[in-house]
């Protein structure tokens, strides 16, 4: 399986806020969307960065509730780490836990086609292991047949 497939089963909505929006209005959307994460675009629609709920939750800590009047550029990562459409899994998983970040946005010759987390490829690699046991237990059950 690949980034493709993954992003084929989970789909490629990927949930976007203007980085002139005011917390709040993040904060509203993340919570109507029901998802941890908001790809940053500026008003020519140019990535510029990633606003998750660690970055509202740090801010809010440091600023108290006045930080939901600030635009979404000021407390946003503006460092967004991205994966190509064809890199390898393990690669990206890699990538993700070094960087110590849950969500990475996927780019197809530099166009946003989607957005991966750690649970996305969490659940490939167990699907994965699952198939591998069910190829494993089958071959065993080959194996008993032709002793009898």
């Amino acid at each position: 399986m690949s980034l493709k497939s993954i992003l084929a089963v989970k789909g490629d909505e990927v949930v976007s806020i203007n980085s002139n929006a005011d917390l709040a209005a993040a904060a509203k959307l993340l919570k109507k969307r029901q998802i941890g994460v908001l790809v940053v675009f500026d008003a020519g629609g140019r990535l510029v960065g990633i606003l998750s709920e660690r970055d509202i939750v740090g801010a809010m800590a440091e600023n108290g509730d006045a930080i939901l009047r600030l635009p979404v550029s000021q407390v946003m990562t503006p460092k967004v780490s991205t994966c190509n459409l064809d890199d390898s899994i393990g690669s990206v998983m890699e990538r993700m836990t070094e960087g110590k970040f849950r969500h990475m946005p996927v780019l197809d010759e530099n166009r946003l086609v989607g957005i991966v987390s750690n649970r996305d490829l969490l659940k490939w690699h167990l699907d994965t292991i699952r198939e591998h046991i069910q190829k494993i237990e089958e071959s065993f059950a080959e194996v008993d047949l032709m002793r009898l």
